[in-house]
């Protein structure tokens, strides 16, 4: 994937969502547990994810550290 990628974290709705590009003409695929897929309407590309109840999920979890620049791939 190449772009911009966008991480956005909602702390009151505990809520992550990692996009690549526009995701103007995507839908959101359920994968159950409350994470969804984004997915391009017109080419069934993987633009993102997003997880409901992150922080839930990763409890001893204080702080997400990587190195810049990463890759990253999403596959279904």
């Amino acid at each position: 994937m190449d772009g911009e990628m966008t991480l956005y974290y909602d702390e009151e709705g505990d809520f992550l969502e990692i996009t690549f590009g526009d995701i103007s003409n995507c839908h959101f695929d359920n994968t159950g547990k409350g994470i969804f897929r984004i997915i391009d309407k017109t080419t069934g590309e993987i633009k993102g994810i997003s997880i409901h109840s992150f922080k839930a999920r990763s409890k001893t979890l204080d702080e997400i550290k990587f190195q810049l620049p990463f890759k990253f791939k999403i596959s279904s």
